[in-house]
């Protein structure tokens, strides 16, 4: 048989929506990646929705796929399905967000959000003058990530007792939840100074909302390293983001799923995490989908 019909290796990539940037550009760092080792790219998308990830999880194994890489639905939702990927002999390797549990996935290849976020949460400090009224749009309650990004941000904003916080409301990640909710938080505190962000998605809901009212004097900072946020600091809008590596953690992932089926041994420790980088002004014009360039 020529070589040529021999179909590939299937490597399963199941991401949230690619209507998020963060998570497109982790499906394509990965399918670009699998392309150059010779695997066959399989991309597939949850949506957030836990049930329907443990569906494409049967998707994979039904394929035949020798491994997938996982951006998951949800902690405590997850560890079943990943551990039914086990259970048929495919390993798992996650990234951006982490389960609970040891053992069951080969790797866990995470941003350290709890660094990021005191990174993010200094600039603010500084961005602030130590003191004033301010707002945290908090991500999807069930998103690991979510809590320990704002976490982050309290360990750091507690220090200052002249920073209140006069709300946080969850707007799930999404910008259209964060532009409806950034309306109401201006109505109810029309003081506010500041608004941080556990990601870029709804930084920019609330600019649009602070821009529509026209508050652009209030400091908006974000999380994840958008292309759209760099623009908007570039312009003066939102000043500050931290930048998570998503291109090269799904890279990585894809790197070691192929190390370890060629050799039966993980790459190192299961959960590897990935500092994040504060971006401003200074720097914004170096940052390209989620990366850093010389």
């Amino acid at each position: 048989m020529p070589a040529a019909s021999i179909a590939a290796d299937l490597l399963a990539i199941i991401t949230p929506s690619h209507d998020n940037p963060f998570f497109k550009a982790e499906a394509e760092g990965a399918a670009a990646k699998a392309k150059e080792l010779g695997f066959e790219p399989l991309l597939l998308v949850h949506d957030d929705d836990a049930n329907k990830q443990s569906q494409l999880i049967d998707t994979a194994i039904a394929r035949g796929a020798k491994a997938i890489v996982l951006d998951n639905a949800g902690a405590a939702a997850t560890t079943a399905a990943v551990q039914k990927a086990k259970d048929a002999k495919i390993p798992s390797f996650l990234i951006d967000r982490e389960i609970n549990e040891s053992g069951v996935a080969v790797a866990q290849i995470v941003s350290n959000n709890y660094q990021g976020a005191q990174l993010g949460a200094e600039e603010f400090v500084k961005l602030m003058g130590e003191k004033g009224p301010y707002a945290e749009l908090v991500g999807k309650e069930s998103d690991t990530n979510a809590g320990i990004r704002s976490g982050g941000y309290k360990d750091v904003l507690d220090q200052y007792p002249d920073l209140k916080r006069v709300a946080q409301q969850s707007a799930n990640w999404s910008q259209t939840e964060a532009f409806e909710k950034m309306q109401t938080i201006l109505q109810a505190n029309p003081e506010i100074k500041g608004v941080i962000s556990g990601n870029d998605t709804m930084a920019m809901g609330a600019w649009a909302a602070l821009e529509a009212a026209g508050r652009t004097d209030v400091i908006v900072v974000g999380f994840d390293g958008s292309n759209d946020v760099r623009d908007s600091i570039m312009k003066g809008g939102i000043k500050a983001t931290v930048l998570q590596p998503a291109y090269r953690q799904a890279q990585l992932a894809v790197e070691q799923a192929k190390q370890y089926l060629d050799t039966g041994k993980a790459s190192g420790e299961e959960k590897q995490l990935m500092d994040c980088i504060l971006v401003n002004k200074d720097n914004a014009g170096k940052l390209e989908t989620f990366a850093l360039k010389d």
